[in-house]
């Protein structure tokens, strides 16, 4: 097991494995009354949002969710805890995938009951056995006052944690085999004056990850630890390994014990208790029994809960310097969430920066690379190609379906909003509306391992339209001035997978007929696609969220939104009055 010492100097951050929102509120709120800057969970391993709302506090914070524990690696980085809360059935395989993925994590908390026996043998074997700490099965967890709070050990109330001084390190360890009972005996240790140095619920098994032996001989190691508070039930041998450890003098420091299930000898026959190793199969698994164990190595053992308190109380108490909490009141869940923007002391916040602060690095490509990813850009590669796409996409002449409708409804006298609306709700498959479209082909073919004649096909026997692909006026031999820039890019990128595909395309669809070209927009999904990959990092997860989410025809709307401006102020220089059809453009049949 980690020494405990070891946790204080650097507790880590965490990831959540499956869905348990008071265990992780409660966890915040420990982290957040003990001083910590941010939340310790970095993340929630969960099919249930991308984001879930907590408190910080007062005021709420958004924790992100991934669907594997191989994104949640991708997106948060190194982690240093696993607080598994997924069924019995499941724990042991995920928790044996989150040390693949972390294989330098300190360890975890398996907070479910039922583990199949064989399951728990091998996450011993494999891991506290190197090293690592794994608290659990069927316990509530690991708490090192002040820096770690692993699971609902304490409580899940913040009250509780503030009452019981929990944020504050203190000298008495407190250890159990019942989750239910450790709450209790804390309450117990506090009020009898003392603080906690670290308490942890090995859990009722038959074969816990952290056994009571590990747990004494981390509290012997640990320098903070003066006194030992135990609370064990019967059946099992463990306290027989702990008399020994007393015994032979590995174990000095002074230990206060009960071990509960005394009334099960009252039965002709073993009597089954709340947890799978409390069942006392001989005369020496008996509580009675174990409890002589321990008095005869030298142990303060207490007959009853009453005399166990009275033993607690009795502890020397040490001169602590309680740490005063910030204050948790008046919690008020809100309606809607945003990352985008918010007022803060310094004005007016976008994407994590003021304003002013925009402002002053003045390039409108970074702002607007942060507002459609939804965090400042990591490569400069996106920036500039943000910035080619809206500078080659602002305009392409008022004959376009847009344009002109924002042209009309200027000419009707109609104000600035309407007539940029009546452009832009022409945006669409015909029109400005395709880069999605052809992120999704370019995407699909890729992920899917589909060969381009396949992909190509597949469309022609159908009779659509393959996004991204051809051009009114540009063809073979009389190029789209616009997509030579945009390709450049490519050679830029160490890999371009997507790029490939989509000029793998061009070249069936262009020997079929001459204007199927990969035009702008394929360009343009094309790229950012293979950008966002190798430059932003982003996942298949992720980018499947982003075409999901339209992404990629705001690199359409943005610009464009633009140039329709421009067209309805022109209109309003020209000031030409209403715009009426010729009777001879129109065909009255």
């Amino acid at each position: 097991m980690r020494n405990i010492a070891d946790i204080r100097f650097y507790p880590g951050r965490m990831l959540g494995l499956g869905n348990y929102r008071p265990g992780y509120q409660a966890i915040l709120d420990f982290d957040y009354l003990s001083g910590k800057s941010e939340p310790s969970i970095a993340g929630i391993v969960t099919a249930a949002g991308r984001f879930q709302k907590y408190f910080w506090g007062t005021r709420e914070v958004l924790i992100p969710c991934f669907t594997s524990i191989e994104s949640a690696k991708t997106a948060v980085g190194d982690i240093e805890w696993m607080f598994n809360v997924n069924s019995g059935r499941r724990a042991a395989q995920s928790t044996r995938q989150f040390f693949q993925v972390f294989p330098d994590a300190a360890g975890g908390h398996i907070f479910a009951e039922d583990v199949p026996e064989k399951d728990a043998l091998e996450l011993y074997g494999t891991y506290q056995l190197s090293g690592k700490t794994i608290i659990g099965p069927a316990g509530v967890g690991l708490l090192v006052p002040g820096y770690l709070k692993l699971g609902v050990v304490g409580g899940v109330d913040y009250r509780q944690l503030e009452k019981n001084s929990l944020m504050t390190p203190g000298s008495v360890a407190v250890l159990s085999a019942s989750g239910g009972m450790i709450n209790e005996i804390i309450t117990q240790v506090a009020s009898a004056g003392h603080t906690i140095s670290f308490a942890l619920c090995f859990g009722g098994d038959r074969f816990p990850t952290t056994t009571p032996k590990d747990a004494f001989l981390a509290a012997e190691a640990d320098d903070a630890t003066t006194h030992i508070v135990y609370y064990g039930e019967l059946g099992g041998q463990d306290e027989y390994e702990l008399a020994d450890l007393i015994k032979s003098g590995q174990m000095t420091k002074p230990v206060f014990a009960y071990i509960a299930g005394v009334i099960g000898e009252n039965f002709d026959t073993p009597v089954q208790f709340g947890h799978a190793k409390a069942l006392a199969g001989n005369k020496s698994e008996t509580a009675s029994a174990k409890r002589q164990a321990l008095k005869d190595a030298g142990a303060a053992v207490a007959l009853s809960m009453a005399d166990f308190a009275a033993s607690i109380a009795s502890i020397p108490t040490k001169k602590t310097e309680r740490k005063e909490p910030p204050v948790i009141q008046d919690r008020k869940t809100s309606l809607f969430s945003s990352t985008i923007s918010r007022e803060s002391d310094d004005g007016y916040e976008f994407v994590g920066s003021p304003l002013q602060q925009w402002a002053k690095e003045g390039d409108m490509a970074v702002q607007i690379g942060a507002a459609l990813l939804g965090k400042r850009p990591q490569s400069q590669m996106i920036v500039d190609f943000i910035r080619t796409v809206f500078l080659l996409s602002v305009d392409h002449g008022p004959q376009v379906s847009g344009a002109l409708n924002t042209i009309v409804t200027a000419r009707a006298g109609k104000g600035l909003v309407d007539s940029l609306a009546a452009g832009l709700l022409t945006i669409g498959p015909r029109f400005g509306g395709a880069v999605s479209d052809a992120a999704g082909e370019w995407f699909t073919g890729v992920t899917e391992g589909k060969e381009p004649a396949e992909h190509v096909e597949s469309y022609a026997k159908a009779k659509k339209y393959i996004g991204g692909i051809g051009h009114k006026k540009y063809r073979l031999g009389l190029p789209d001035p616009r997509t030579d820039l945009l390709a450049e890019f490519a050679d830029k990128l160490p890999n371009h997978r997507y790029f490939d595909y989509a000029k793998a395309i061009e070249a069936i669809t262009t020997a079929k007929k001459g204007n199927l070209i990969l035009n702008v927009d394929g360009h343009i999904a094309a790229l950012m696609l293979d950008i966002l990959e190798t430059e932003e990092h982003y996942d298949e997860a992720q980018l499947r969220d982003l075409i999901s989410a339209d992404f990629f025809n705001a690199l359409f709307v943005i610009p464009r939104t633009v140039g329709f401006v421009a067209h309805y102020l022109d209109q309003k220089r020209l000031d030409e009055g209403l715009f009426r059809l010729p009777d001879d453009d129109v065909l009255l049949a």
